[in-house]
């Protein structure tokens, strides 16, 4: 294969990779799961 071959192989993965990238930022479930946290806090005024 010649240089030009692989230049343009490479090429295409990487567009089709970003392209993946951008879909899963879109479709993707990237919210963060909320929870409620409480713990007590012990203040040592000393």
């Amino acid at each position: 294969m010649s240089f030009l071959t692989v230049l343009k192989i490479a090429a295409v993965v990487l567009a089709l990779a970003l392209l993946g990238l951008v879909a899963f930022a879109f479709l993707g479930d990237l919210s963060p799961r909320q929870v409620d946290v409480v713990e007590p806090v012990v203040i040592d005024a000393g």
